[in-house]
């Protein structure tokens, strides 16, 4: 594949910025509590929903995998829906087939960890600065997604399987995130590991997050509701999806190449 191809297929993936991190974390709660209103506010219930986010899901990475550069409306509407669908698929397990929440993040951590041997067999490399080609996406979209179930499962399991709560939740993810970054930039832990070690730990840093905003004041949480919280922070990735979109911030240059 000559240099041109592989920047094309580099620049479907955003660069490492604040804004990414930032996104995904709102894009993380947006999962959380879209779901929550969705199966319980609009009495969808829970295969109805999941099937209509498996389905939007399949479009929007039908338009991601035929796109030939980075664009971030594309990008972060499949992250969002694969937000949603991550949380669908452990509350499926755990709300229709009564497998337990720790059941499931052991599960999802063996797929997601299955998912990184197959990978790195295959393509020698983690980065997401090395996806230039169409079967390496492949293998980050799915990694994705066991990250976004693990999060959720793992989220669900210590605020509310050990009564944490969901602010505490919130707090701890959110120290383990600060002891990456400070590992990173301090002692030069690998970076493909801090990146991924931080994208799993966002999401149920996210999940917890959306729980406190959105659950009652009775129940822990801030008593936004769903609603609520759903439109503040979507508001907010609009605008920095938008914002991204003129800029170009986050696009990788073809010195990452």
């Amino acid at each position: 594949m000559n240099t041109i191809s592989k920047h094309e297929m580099l620049s479907k993936v955003p660069g490492i910025t604040i804004y990414f991190w930032l996104i995904k974390i709102m894009a993380t709660t947006v999962g959380e509590t879209a779901a929550d209103y969705l199966n319980f506010n609009l009495n969808w219930g829970l295969d109805n929903t999941t099937y209509l986010m498996a389905i939007l899901l399949i479009v929007a990475l039908v338009f991601q995998f035929n796109v030939k550069k980075y664009v971030p409306g594309i990008y972060w509407v499949n992250v969002v829906l694969i937000s949603i669908l991550g949380t669908l698929v452990t509350d499926n397990l755990t709300d229709n087939f009564g497998v337990s929440l720790e059941v499931t993040t052991i599960v999802f951590s063996i797929l997601l960890i299955l998912t990184f041997i197959a990978w790195f067999k295959s393509e020698k490399t983690l980065s997401i600065h090395s996806i230039y080609t169409t079967k390496r996406e492949v293998y980050y979209w799915l990694a994705i997604l066991f990250t976004f179930s693990l999060g959720t499962a793992a989220g669900d399991l210590i605020s509310e399987g050990m009564n944490m709560g969901y602010l505490l939740a919130a707090m701890l993810f959110a120290a383990v995130i600060g002891i990456v970054s400070f590992a990173y930039y301090r002692f030069n832990l690998n970076p493909v590991l801090s990146f991924w070690i931080a994208y799993i730990v966002t999401r149920p840093l996210g999940a917890s997050l959306g729980d406190y905003l959105s659950q009652s004041k009775d129940d822990g949480g801030l008593g936004f509701g769903t609603v609520g919280t759903s439109e503040i922070f979507l508001i907010l990735i609009l605008f920095m999806v938008g914002f991204l979109a003129r800029t170009k911030k986050d696009v990788i240059s073809t010195s990452e190449n």
